[in-house]
């Protein structure tokens, strides 16, 4: 396997940190042999160079996400040739008896996609479909996250193309419903149309500061048209601003945008009313203009980087999986959960969820747990017994279940239920809002009563509250705010941490405790092999042997030994028949793998064993896989000050265990807890202010009680929409970005702040004092407005830094 490549030598010229070969992550010491950060990424290079398709690594962005474990796990494609079929019926023409082109067309699917991050990925993506048989055209709205499929009727499998592109990490679901454009895509617009605007507006103004008088020919002309084209940029621009604005004091919160619209309202009816009397002293169209265009870019930035990081997920999950229910004249057919009631009798596949608490018919058999309670280890049921709702059934065979409840009635309906998003109200950000509005409108005032008693001149007391009005921009507000939070959502992008919502950073100061969940979250999804180099030494027939022993099992063990052997080679599968021992091990011909002793003459040690005609032929020992990073990381949080906690619904001696490997104190380590009794947790005086990090269905109840949630799994379709950010990779290392990046925004926000009132002092002093004019105020804006960038990207530099290579 081909060494790690580089990361590029910091500034100070130290050694580049060796990063993974495809997404390039930093690496940990243990990985640099193998130059990749985990099986999925070698996985997918694998393939990648295997079928040709090497210069996606000229395209792709220098950092993406690492691949998800989903690379390696079967999924249900099977609504898809469904959508499938109904898409080709519907491209039928509407004779049947006349096959004239001219009224037929290719069949179509939108559908939404997962795991698009670069141009490299549409590039992929593309030339993956080309390789498929009887594909016509694909086309790839990265902004979305949707792709739609053109083909030709009895050639093309849309299914198998989706397995095809879950191996190289994308996700195919069902096109989410049609709600209008992004909001990025009418800002767009917005900005488009008003930089026309801005520009004609400063063509038409321009011969004034360059000495045209006021009664030449053009002048009333130009006037004019500078008028209308500030007046379609208001309406265009800061008709934006001002719905916001009435929409957030309807709801009775002071939102970022009334300062915007408060300044554009007085500018533009100043500037108005200048051009009607044909007072120049009061004409500000090429501020208010310009001041538009700036905003919009500043609030575009903002929402573009969030709306990325939502549009990574799929739209929606495919519908539930279909219960086999067999009626009471044994005919079977399939239903939705939703349907299933008391007393019904079912069949689970394997890979499938129990929908309800059941009673098991015929046993034994083996199902996982994890998502339900956090139990690591399979457990095995005999017949009679209850089987929990939400146990995956992890056998090679359907099991048979007699429903103890309704659907309405079962936890798991309880668990996935969606609940509505409360928004966060800014207390920081509000109370300066407040304050500029406060400051400025009682500036304006004195200001204005004190000019008209000195004057009697109310035409001169209203062009001094209007030039008040109009230099007093809250660009610190309206611009660089957005924009320190665009660069700090960009540069957790590039650490594996996604932005889901625009106010976690309003929430992040105010975090005291973080919250882990055990399985899933503090460690990997899959255990982890102890000798890989066991798996590394087979000969080319057991490794055939143990790609079909493994390549469809869903027990945890399997998935492990198929990452493993997945990201060295794919081996010819042996032919022949599966048979399982349920709680022993799995066989085909004359190979076995199952738990030691079980067909071989070795030790009963705990390991698993490849043997062939009852002779080992490979141990392999596993272990939980606690994330490598993990405990230097909760030493890091800690250190911070901040609570850490694991609330886990495994028993309490594997969570204290797994406490004292990570130097928690046991009180602080919380096993054998229900999601009821996790949602709990929350309710305890000075817990309020948490951080919740969790992964299935189990923290569902939990994420809905938190202060601040999120989550390292996004293919399960429970958590991600929950949460306010999601994180990816082997590693927790995230977190710790996540409050740093944090702390250097909130830092760059102060120093803005600063600038601003310095700025304001300055700008609104010469306005009070009578000094300022429309000439002066059209250089003070953009001057403002580039150092005010200035210090914002001057303040992030440092979060792009490339970030620090694990342990």
């Amino acid at each position: 396997m081909p060494a790690a490549s580089t990361a590029p030598a910091s500034q100070g010229g130290s050694r580049p940190a060796p990063v993974c070969r495809h997404c390039g992550a930093p690496l940990a010491s243990t990985q640099q042999t193998s130059g990749f950060c985990c099986a999925g990424c070698a996985y997918v290079y694998r393939l990648v160079h295997e079928q040709g398709l090497d210069a996606y690594y000229n395209i792709k962005d220098q950092v993406t996400a690492p691949v998800d474990s989903t690379v390696f796990h079967p999924r249900d494609f099977s609504w898809l040739t469904g959508a499938q079929a109904a898409a080709e019926a519907a491209a039928q023409p509407s004779d049947p008896a006349d096959p004239s082109p001219k009224k037929s067309r290719p069949p179509e699917l939108r559908l939404s996609l997962q795991g698009i991050s670069c141009a490299g990925c549409v590039w992929l993506i593309e030339r993956l479909f080309q390789q498929q048989a009887g594909a016509r055209d694909i086309f790839v709205n990265a902004q979305l996250g949707e792709v739609r499929l053109r083909w030709l009727p009895g050639q093309f499998d849309a299914a198998e193309f989706a397995r095809h592109l879950q191996a190289f990490n994308y996700l195919l679901g069902p096109a989410g419903e049609e709600t209008g454009e992004p909001e990025s895509r009418a800002l767009v617009r917005r900005i488009g149309l008003c930089g026309a605007f801005a520009m004609n507006v400063m063509l038409f103004t321009l011969p004034v500061y360059f000495g045209m008088k006021a009664d030449f020919e053009y002048a009333r002309l130009f006037g004019t048209i500078a008028m209308i084209f500030g007046t379609l940029s208001m309406l265009a621009g800061g008709g934006y601003f001002l719905g916001r604005a009435v929409q957030s004091l309807r709801l009775g919160t002071i939102h970022i945008d009334l300062p915007i619209a408060i300044g554009l309202t007085g500018a533009y009816l100043g500037s108005l009313y200048g051009w009607i009397t044909g007072r120049e002293g009061f004409v500000y169209f090429d501020f208010v203009s310009a001041f538009i265009l700036l905003m919009l870019t500043g609030r575009w930035a903002q929402v573009v980087a969030v709306e990325r990081n939502r549009r990574r997920l799929l739209a929606q999950q495919p519908q539930r999986q279909r219960i086999r229910l067999v009626t009471g004249t044994g005919a079977v057919r399939e239903i939705p959960p939703e349907e299933l009631a008391a007393g019904a009798a079912f069949t689970v596949q394997p890979g499938q969820t129990v929908p309800v608490e059941s009673q098991l018919q015929r046993g034994p058999a083996v199902f996982s747990l994890a998502s339900i309670n956090g139990e690591a280890d399979p457990r095995i049921f005999q017949a009679g017994q209850r089987v929990p709702a939400g146990a995956v059934n992890i056998g090679l065979g359907a099991m048979e279940l007699l429903a103890q409840e309704a659907w309405a009635d079962s936890l798991l309906a309880e668990l996935v239920q969606p609940q509505e998003r409360l928004g966060y109200r800014h207390q920081f950000l509000e109370r300066i809002i407040r304050g500029y509005l406060i400051g400025i409108i009682a500036v304006a005032t004195l200001a204005g009563l004190a000019w008209w008693l000195g004057t009697g001149d109310p035409l001169r007391t209203w062009s001094v509250v209007t030039a008040i009005l109009v230099v007093s921009c809250p660009c610190a507000i309206g611009l660089a705010f957005p924009l320190a939070d665009e660069m700090a959502t960009v540069a957790l992008r590039r650490r594996g941490v996604f932005v889901r919502e625009d106010d976690l950073w309003g929430k992040l100061a105010r975090v005291q405790h973080v919250v882990f969940d055990k399985t899933g979250t503090l460690t990997l999804e899959t255990p982890a092999l102890g000798n890989p180099e066991s798996l590394a030494a087979l000969d080319a027939g057991a490794r055939g042997a143990l790609y079909a022993l493994v390549r469809d099992n869903p027990h945890p063990v399997s998935q492990c030994l198929l990452e493993g052997m997945l990201a060295i080679e794919t081996p010819v599968p042996l032919a022949g028949v599966i048979r399982e021992s349920v709680g022993a091990g799995v066989e085909i011909g004359p190979w076995s793998l199952g738990r030691a002793g079980w067909r071989d003459a070795g030790p009963a040690d705990g390991a698993t064993v490849l043997a062939r005609d009852g002779t080992a032929v490979a141990r392999f020992h596993f272990r939980d896989a606690i994330r490598p990073d993990a405990a230097r990381e909760l030493t890091a949080l800690t250190a911070r000050g901040l609570g850490i906690h694991i609330l886990s619904g495994d028993s309490q001696a594997k969570v204290s265990g797994m406490g004292r490997e990570l130097g928690l104190p046991p009180d602080q380590c919380h096993g054998d807890r229900t999601p009821h009794d996790k949602a709990g947790w929350f309710d305890t005086p000075g817990r309020a202010a948490t951080l919740m990090l969790g992964d299935g269905a189990n923290d569902s109840l939990a994420f809905d009680r938190a202060f601040c949630r999120g989550t390292p799994v996004i293919h399960r379709g429970i958590l991600e929409h929950k949460a306010d950010f999601y994180y990816l990779g082997h590693g927790i290392g995230g977190i710790r970005a996540l409050f740093a990046i944090n702390d250097l925004r909130r830092r760059t926000e102060v120093v803005i702040l600063v600038f601003s009132v310095v700025y304001n002092v300055i700008a609104v002093g010469l306005a009070v004092a009578g000094l300022m004019n429309p000439l002066i105020a059209a250089v003070l804006m953009p001057v403002n407005s580039l150092l005010t960038l200035a210090l914002v990207t001057t303040g992030m530099r440092r979060a792009f830094a490339p970030a620090p290579p694990a342990v």
